[in-house]
């Protein structure tokens, strides 16, 4: 072994550039696949294990009081298929101020529970103590972070009730209220419905949820169960982001495989070849035919295992920010996400130098059945015959002669020409699928900016600005906003806390009025809502609750319930958040006013002089000109992009690597040229021209690739519903683009290699001859 090694050793460095070839390939590929299992393993990882630690339920089921008694209810934990239940607890919902906690007004789901512990939901308290004793409650925190102390005894005044005071912070993954208070208090409350909090033995999909709720509560009376919130749910609120984020890092990662595969097959096949003498050398100095395999496998695992470690290093640094990036606004308990798991990155350390043995695997046993006399004797040209056929059939056309002695070069080796056009194909289906997911993105993220103007954001007493309220009233702000110069549209919001019919977690409710500029582009079902009980969502919101355009639901809020009909699909939205119209607000808190306004500018107003001249209006007004920056644009198009350049590199490394084989191969060859000839720039147009051909032939294969990967990414967002003029970004001046990109990574990767063949003296390669 102490001799293969050297004869290994010598080879990695006599093939110093082809060790740097396999080794950025692999360094490449590690890190897109390292980051794709990393974003797989975050997006269930941290919620699964915590949901575990805290005995999390399954499905949190609401009752109706009236119609089900306490002792059927504890009944259902005793049923077939139930694991565990805790319950029934009394639930109540209690009206809350404006800004209170720094919250939206409006409703707060109250449980009545004697403590944090249980079979169940044991719920983490962060701060102070659980409500025990009468006008104690205990909140769920969900803000971020970690709550401040010093907001313990706050007082929540309850119009018609008893004043509560925090007396703690609490996390429940389970979501199985916004408050808690003691039973005893909870009967002044008066609930008129009750919480059961069950786990199941069956409980990995929707199916099986169903399945165990409906034999848990198999004999209750008709219509008791009046809603009922999966943990499914909660896990696809947690990790919806990073979701949308998965399936173009998978492709990439599988194409960045793909790549490594092949370029390192075409690596190893060339240096077998282009071996074969120093092979004949070894088996002449007593190496056995294994021996000489392990050489060649030696050689490879050197620069694959430099790589796999640099790439899985690199792949960790950018996790902490990507990861960052992928989670930002998760609300859901103390699930936190940290660096990739170690087993991601274990997984790319054994896996990806196997692979790269893999594929060189069988270049490498053509060395083992090499007759050690054949591989001395034989040169480095092909063999004599290959491609001649094609090459006398182009001699008779009028091509010039270097373009008709290039085009015919890839058929003298066409295993090797095989390998190479595959990785143009993926390259340019990289390009393809870049070039489309910025267009698609770029669209997205000027969706309600077509017309070109500016947008002012105009908040009126945001809590914690140290600003008054508003002098002027909400109807006198709006009309100040459209009297002063620039202005070309109004839209004025307000915000409150909502509760829906079978559902345990307050919704955020956005109710406008105004001009509706704002949904011009970007209601992608339906239509815009226009009458009270109208309401429209995102895809995650409506995916999340079971709902689609159509269907009817009840909203609550400071006592007043109203039925609201989703009327259309926004293109995205918060998971927790719909919008209504005013008029929907009027029915439920007529006294509400708005506390942002959106202000839309004709095109070329002056943005800065318009928020100033808002805040002269009055001092409880802030005006802010809006980012018109979109994350999810910049992180997918900034993703793409250093992939699509990655790739690209990798790709024209292969192409870099075999015209370096064939110019070498074909020394004598291009030797008798010039001297017959062939000035260096007929050599250079010869060489590229070789690899040209399979460039133009890359892309013809590589655009289709390339517009269904595309089509399979922007199908598969969930947090986002892209319309089809979004996704039909592909025209005639595009696609040509494309059909050039193959042709510009094969000449990319041959212009070194054709001009240093270029440069070759006449004397230096035939003075053997």
């Amino acid at each position: 072994m102490s001799a293969v090694w050297r004869a290994s050793r010598g080879a990695v460095k006599r093939r110093r550039l082809q060790t740097f070839v396999i080794g950025l390939v692999v360094l490449c590929s590690t890190t897109t696949v390292l980051l794709a299992l990393g974003l797989l393993a975050a997006a269930s990882g941290p919620f699964d294990t915590v949901y575990a630690e805290q005995r999390g339920a399954h499905t949190v089921a609401t009752f109706d009081t009236t119609k089900v008694s306490p002792e059927e209810l504890a009944r259902t934990a005793r049923q077939p298929g139930v694991e565990a239940a805790a319950g029934p607890f009394g639930q109540a919902v209690v009206d809350i101020p404006e800004r209170w906690l720094w919250t939206a007004g409006g409703s707060l789901t109250v449980v009545g529970r004697a403590d944090p512990a249980g079979p169940v939901d044991r719920v983490e308290l962060l701060e102070g103590h659980w409500a025990t004793a009468p006008g104690e409650i205990v909140v769920n925190w969900s803000v971020g972070g970690s709550p401040d102390p010093e907001l313990l005894g706050t007082k929540l005044e309850n119009p018609g009730g008893p004043t509560l005071t925090v007396v703690g912070f609490a996390a429940s993954m389970s979501k199985s209220a916004s408050a808690w208070v003691s039973p005893e208090q909870m009967a002044a409350l008066h609930p008129s419905s009750a919480q059961m909090l069950y786990r199941f033995t069956e409980s990995s999909t929707e199916a099986q949820l169903a399945a165990g709720l409906a034999g848990a509560t198999a004999g209750l009376p008709e219509k008791s169960l009046t809603g009922a919130q999966s943990y499914l749910a909660l896990k696809q609120a947690f990790s919806a982001l990073v979701d949308s984020y998965l399936p173009f890092m998978t492709l990439f990662g599988v194409l960045g495989l793909l790549v490594s595969v092949l370029i390192v097959g075409n690596v190893v096949s060339g240096a077998v070849v282009s071996g074969y003498r120093h092979i004949g050398v070894l088996k002449a100095l007593g190496f056995t035919p294994n021996q000489v395999v392990a050489v060649y496998l030696t050689m490879l695992s050197v620069p694959a295992v430099a790589g796999c470690l640099l790439g899985t290093l690199l792949g960790n640094v950018l996790a902490g920010p990507i990861l960052n990036v992928a989670f930002t606004g998760i609300e859901v308990g103390r699930a936190s996400v940290g660096d990739i798991d170690p087993w991601v990155s274990v997984a790319c350390l054994l896996g990806m130098p196997a692979l790269v043995l893999l594929a060189a695997l069988v270049p490498a046993l053509r060395a083992h059945r090499l007759p050690a006399a054949q591989a001395i004797s034989a040169g480095s040209a092909p063999r004599t015959g290959r491609g001649l056929r094609v090459q006398r059939i182009l001699g008779a056309t009028r091509l010039p002669r270097p373009v008709s002695l290039g085009l015919g070069q890839p058929f003298a080796r066409p295993g090797r020409t095989l390998l190479t056009m595959s990785a143009i194909v993926l390259g340019v289906t990289t390009v393809t699928l870049s070039t489309g997911l910025t267009s698609t993105m770029l669209a997205f993220g000027n969706v309600g900016r077509e017309d070109g103007g500016a947008r002012i954001q105009v908040a009126a007493g945001e809590p914690g600005d140290a600003r008054t309220t508003p002098r002027l009233s909400d109807r006198q702000i709006d009309e100040r906003l459209r009297s002063l110069p620039g202005a070309a549209g109004v839209r004025a919001r307000a915000l409150a806390q909502a509760n829906m019919t079978g559902q345990n977690q307050p919704v955020f409710a956005d109710f406008y009025r105004g001009d509706d500029f704002s949904y011009t582009h970007t209601i992608v079902k339906g239509r815009a809502p226009a009458a009270a009980g109208e309401i429209v969502a995102g895809p995650s919101f409506l995916t999340q609750r079971g709902l689609k355009v159509g269907d009817r639901v009840d909203l609550e809020l400071s006592g007043r319930r109203i039925s609201a009909t989703v009327v259309g699909q926004l293109i995205e939205g918060n998971a927790r958040a719909l919008e209504a119209t005013w008029q929907t607000l009027a029915h439920l808190a007529p006294n509400t006013r708005a506390t942002e306004y959106t202000v839309r500018l004709a095109p070329g107003a002056d943005a800065r002089a318009y928020a100033e001249a808002v805040e002269a209006l009055d001092p409880g007004l802030r005006a802010s000109v809006a980012d018109s920056e979109n994350t999810g644009t910049t992180t997918v198009v900034t993703f793409s992009t250093v992939f699509t350049v990655l790739l690209t590199l990798v790709a024209s490394l292969g192409v870099f690597n075999t015209v370096l084989l064939n110019t070498r191969e074909r020394r004598r060859d291009l030797g008798m040229l010039k001297s017959i000839g062939m000035t260096p720039r007929q050599v250079v147009v010869m060489t590229v021209t070789s690899v040209a051909a399979l460039g133009a032939a890359g892309g013809l294969l590589g655009i289709p690739l390339g517009v269904v990967a595309h089509r399979l990414v922007v199908d598969n967002v969930g947090v986002v519903s892209f319309p089809a003029p979004m996704k039909d970004v592909w025209h005639a001046p595009q696609l040509a683009a494309m059909l050039l990109a193959g042709v510009a990574i094969a000449v990319l990767g041959a212009l070194v290699p054709a001009r240093s063949a270029a440069r070759t003296t006449i004397a230096s390669v035939l003075h053997t001859e």
